[in-house]
């Protein structure tokens, strides 16, 4: 019979295998980010485009918190983040400003539009969105407001302004708030035959639409940009600096970029990348 000794290489190799399988793990484990972003990345499809790529190019695994812009940005002022991607650059600027991220890159566009009823019963069809708000309010015709301070609901409140209509009460009997993501608000308005809204990209792959249709696009006013920042590890010093920022460089590089304009639903493209371009 072997005695106990005999046995002990092959258990040593074991557990060095054991110990190996655990580190190898534990690496792996670390090479993760949290990128808190926007609704409209996670509910159009771009983020399930686009993270298998990051993943593929880096070995980086990414969790995405979908919030609104400004819950998002939030996130990054606690250091719950990584990676802030949003869309609302007043909001974005200020949050550099303050030294809670570290840089701001412009990444992609694509704009807002209008949605309502086929029949348009406040007569908003065209290209001015100020007018179009106008017309609502006049009209008492129910709106879907996000009322969740995204870089949606932050666009919409800047439309009403130039209407002059910011003020209590001003917006009509119809609007409501309903403190929700894009999808919800256009489930919302598409079961109560209301106005809403929206960022192309999520409108693209909204699946109930019902009657709701296009109504008000074209207007300078609705153009939607992008940007990406790193949390600033000086106030955080948490943050995944090295994998938060192979993230940001990627997406602005050539690879990234293209993977992002590739993104298409029904041959249509949703977000238009344009990283570099000055004064965005």
């Amino acid at each position: 019979m072997k005695s106990f000794q005999s046995f002990r290489p092959l258990a040593l190799v074991k557990y060095a295998c054991a110990a190996t399988v655990f580190v190898a793990a534990s690496l792996a484990q670390a090479q993760s980010i949290v990128v808190a972003s926007t609704t409209s990345t996670e509910q159009s499809g771009l983020f399930a485009h686009l993270l298998p790529e990051f993943r593929r190019a880096s070995g980086i695994d990414v969790k995405v918190v979908a919030l609104g812009t400004g819950q998002a940005l939030d996130m990054g002022r606690r250091g719950d983040a990584d990676v802030l991607f949003v869309h609302d650059r007043v909001a974005e600027e200020k949050i550099v400003a303050d030294g809670f991220a570290v840089k701001r890159y412009p990444v992609m566009y694509n704009d807002f539009v209008l949605i309502g009823p086929a029949a348009d019963p406040a007569k908003t069809h065209g290209k001015d969105i100020v007018e179009a708000l106008k017309k609502l309010a006049s009209a008492n015709t129910a709106f879907i407001s996000r009322g969740d301070k995204s870089g949606t609901h932050a666009a919409e409140l800047r439309f009403w302004k130039l209407a002059g209509l910011d003020a209590a009460g001003a917006k009509g009997n119809g609007y409501k708030e309903c403190g929700c993501g894009m999808g919800p608000a256009l489930n919302m308005a598409s079961a109560t035959g209301a106005y809403v809204l929206a960022d192309r990209g999520t409108w693209l792959s909204f699946k109930n639409r019902g009657d709701l249709t296009v109504l008000v696009e074209g207007d300078s006013r609705l153009f939607n940009q992008y940007g990406v920042m790193l949390v600033n590890p000086a106030k955080h010093p948490h943050v995944k600096v090295a994998e938060g920022q192979k993230f940001v460089d990627w997406v602005v590089s050539p690879a990234g970029q293209a993977v992002i304009a590739s993104y298409k639903i029904g041959g249509e493209q949703l977000f238009f990348p344009n990283a570099g371009v000055p004064g965005q």
